[in-house]
């Protein structure tokens, strides 16, 4: 039982450096993307990550969230206009893009204004989030691509 509790204190202590390292250098790389409404060190790092060490490979805002997985496919039928969101892409961008989302949707004021308003004109909640998701897939490529660059 002692090795079990020394070996729990060593990994412990091991996440904590990795944790204070892995958040000096994103605020250090990206400091206005940890700054924008739900995003944390760790969302903020797994979207560095996704973007890599050349985002000019992604040719637009598009291509950034294709390759999240927020981009929205037709999915009508008969006189139904619907989309969906693309199963592929990067799940760990993908769910970065969704606990971002999902934060927004709880605290930030103008997100909720934004549910309410789509909510009263018909959409469900997963609709709402697809087209927050694109939303917010906009705004951090922004960012990432003006990061990265400098």
């Amino acid at each position: 039982m002692r090795s079990l509790a020394r070996r729990w204190l060593a990994l412990q202590a091991e996440i904590d450096a990795l944790d204070s390292h892995l958040t000096a250098v994103v605020t250090d790389v990206a400091p206005e993307l940890v700054a924008l409404p739900g995003v944390g060190i760790d969302t903020a790092g797994q979207l560095l990550v996704t973007a890599g060490d050349n985002p000019h490979r992604l040719r637009s805002e598009a291509a950034f969230a294709r390759l999240c997985g927020v981009a929205p496919i037709p999915a009508s039928s008969g006189r139904t206009d619907r989309h969906r969101l693309h199963r592929g892409g990067d799940r760990d961008a993908n769910s970065a893009l969704w606990r971002i989302t999902l934060v927004r949707m709880r605290c930030h004021q103008p997100t909720k204004d934004y549910v309410t308003r789509r909510t009263a004109e018909g959409k469900t909640k997963t609709e709402i989030m697809r087209c927050l998701k694109r939303y917010i897939a906009r705004e951090t490529f922004a960012l990432l691509r003006a990061t990265v660059t400098t």
